[in-house]
């Protein structure tokens, strides 16, 4: 992928990948892997890529910076528009999410946002209001489709899954955001992104998120297609947002962004008088130097007055609020701010925060939906939980801190991890990691999201001092009691001298009970799938290791993770033959439906696992 392109819409790519010819097709993988390190031409919003001596390609994106229509695609070759150029150029631009003409991404998550309030359209109403009418016949043939096309790319594995796969699952994705499966549809743009960070080995990739991408997207659409009823399979299209009255907020951090997508910018969490969680995003196409940029941009809330970094360390009081179903601030025609006093961690609602037992609050954030959708209970953990804590040790890009007891001693806390929230070279994290990494002894107050997949383990957003100022950080006045680790560099004068730091005992790297125990046969099954495809995952099957990896999960005590492993090779390895004893090609119906069902397991599993380790009694062992 080339980020200095602008997004571009998925049946976009789709349709122009089924324009070639089957020759110019063959071609499309290692076209794409060139013109992905080609340099762009920016010219106002237009982007022009050079391909060769007798073509360019100029993307003209619209007013949402998207590439939405075939005509903002050109090419000046002969072939044009059925040209490999015009084709591969799409290919290396990023995937842009299905509703960004109105929306853009906001970071936490892992989704999109759009900066001005639209309220829901009466249809989306209509679908929400329904909740036992089960999916229509056109929703069952997209899921279907959807299926498809994801079980196909699930049996060629990352090696198999170029250019020619990626546009069929893009096709089926659109046709299923047509029938209105928005849920299914996102999780399929995912796959598509992870699929192909996973090609060109981008330094972000992790495996775990493209297997999570293709469980979700195998899950909706194969319990959709079978026409299950529950609605939250379906999703929404558009987060309508609601009239929220009147409203005091106070800052709290801020968040730089950069997405899969081409975005970036900011969002500044904010918490109200009576605890609730909002935030204000400024995402738009632009990537990291936009992410570096919108530290200080100017916040498009009523009085337009206060950027981002004012906000993070100040309030507002709004009149005639509009939210979101996930927390975000409208910033409609009718919404005004007014710029107030900010508060510090040590004050109202924001000491509160630090007030809570850590494993208490994480327990009840990982929780949050389990019940109802097990594929996001994790969404919880977006919400910012606060804590005390002293450095005890660090790890590669780890720090090990403890909990402090609730007068600030250093006790038999929780012992946890913290790991830099984004590992981008040019944001601030890494670099302060590693002066606090070199403190140990330092007493902190933390506010950071949990990372749900792994074992008690926090994702810092911002620091400050305690309140009794021993052992601590001393920031500027202008920091107003926090820094913001993604944008304020932390230096030699904001530490107390090492003298002051108290001794603490040497902590060395705690076993994760999620990646040691041995349900990592099960995981390295699931995830060689993926990475291999079916031949790969067949592969214990053939070489004896099949029944001693089983083996090894049933002395453990993971009958059924033993059961489903067995059952995922011996199907990875099935083969039929026709009349003549050829070996027919295998259907990968079935392949996906037993790693799928491996997939749930192991997850549910780990989730289990994960919750453990934030309880009280539980350790890092």
């Amino acid at each position: 992928m080339n980020a200095e392109l602008p997004p571009v819409a998925p049946e976009l790519v789709a349709a122009a990948v089924e324009q070639l010819t089957s020759r110019l097709r063959k071609k499309l993988d290692a076209t794409i892997e060139t013109y992905a390190t080609l340099p762009v031409t920016v010219d106002g919003a237009v982007r022009r890529v050079r391909c060769g001596e007798d073509a360019e390609v100029t993307l003209t994106p619209g007013p949402s910076g998207v590439v939405t229509d075939a005509g903002q695609a050109e090419c000046s070759c002969l072939l044009a528009p059925r040209c490999l150029h015009r084709t591969a150029v799409l290919g290396a631009a990023p995937v842009a999410d299905a509703d960004t003409v109105v929306e853009t991404p906001v970071p936490s998550s892992r989704n999109a946002s759009d900066d001005a309030p639209e309220p829901a359209t009466p249809e989306q109403d209509m679908d929400a209001g329904q909740p036992n009418a089960g999916p229509t016949p056109a929703q069952v043939a997209a899921a279907a489709g959807l299926w498809r096309a994801a079980a196909a790319l699930l049996a060629a594995g990352i090696p198999g899954a170029g250019a020619v796969p990626q546009a069929e699952l893009l096709r089926a994705a659109h046709t299923a955001r047509l029938a209105g499966l928005h849920r299914p549809e996102a999780a399929a743009l995912r796959v598509v992104r992870a699929v192909r960070a996973a090609r060109a080995r981008h330094d972000g990739h992790r495996l775990a998120d493209l297997v999570a991408a293709l469980r979700e997207l195998l899950l909706t659409s194969g319990l959709l297609a079978a026409s299950d009823p529950d609605p939250a399979l379906v999703g929404t299209a558009r987060r309508g947002y609601r009239p929220g009255g009147g409203l005091r907020v106070h800052g709290v951090c801020r968040e730089p962004v950069i997405s899969a997508t081409g975005y970036g910018g900011v969002v500044t969490h904010v918490l109200s008088d009576d605890g609730r969680w909002f935030s204000v995003a400024d995402v738009k196409p632009g990537g990291p130097a936009r992410a570096r940029g919108a530290a200080t941009a100017t916040v498009a809330l009523g009085s337009g007055s206060v950027d981002h970094a004012q906000l993070s360390r100040g309030g507002l009081l709004i009149s005639g609020a509009t939210l979101s179903p996930d927390g975000r601030l409208g910033a409609g025609k009718g919404v005004r701010a007014t710029p107030v006093p900010g508060l510090s961690w040590t004050s109202g609602p924001l000491a509160a925060l630090f007030s809570r037992p850590l494993a208490e609050a994480a327990v009840a954030r990982l929780a949050v939906g389990a019940a109802s959708d097990p594929e996001r209970s994790g969404q919880g953990a977006e919400e910012l939980i606060g804590c005390d804590v002293i450095v005890v040790g660090a790890n590669e890009d780890h720090l090990f801190v403890r909990e402090l007891a609730p007068d600030g001693t250093d006790g038999e806390g929780l012992l946890l991890r913290l790991v830099p929230a984004n590992g981008h070279p040019g944001l601030a994290h890494a670099a302060n990691f590693r002066r606090l990494a070199a403190r140990p002894g330092l007493r902190l107050r933390v506010v950071g999201r949990l990372d749900p997949d792994r074992a008690a383990t926090l994702r810092p957003l911002a620091v400050g001092p305690l309140p009794d100022g021993t052992a601590t950080l001393r920031l500027p006045a202008e920091w107003a009691g926090h820094a913001d680790l993604g944008y304020d560099r932390l230096e030699g004068a904001h530490f107390p001298p090492a003298e002051e730091l108290p001794a603490v005992t040497g902590v060395t790297a705690p076993p994760d009970p999620v990646t040691a125990a041995p349900l990592w046969r099960l995981r390295r099954l699931v995830e060689v799938a993926v990475s291999g495809g079916r031949r790969a995952a067949a592969e214990p099957a053939r070489d004896g290791d099949r029944a001693a990896g089983a083996a090894a999960l049933r002395r453990s005590g993971f009958r059924t993770a033993a059961d489903l492993a067995e059952a995922l090779a011996a199907e990875a390895d099935r083969r039929s033959r026709d009349v003549f004893g050829r070996t027919q090609q295998a259907d990968p119906d079935g392949y996906a439906r037993a790693w799928l069902v491996a997939a749930v397991c192991l997850s549910g599993t780990e989730r289990a696992l994960v919750e453990a380790t934030w309880r009280p009694q539980a350790v890092l062992a």
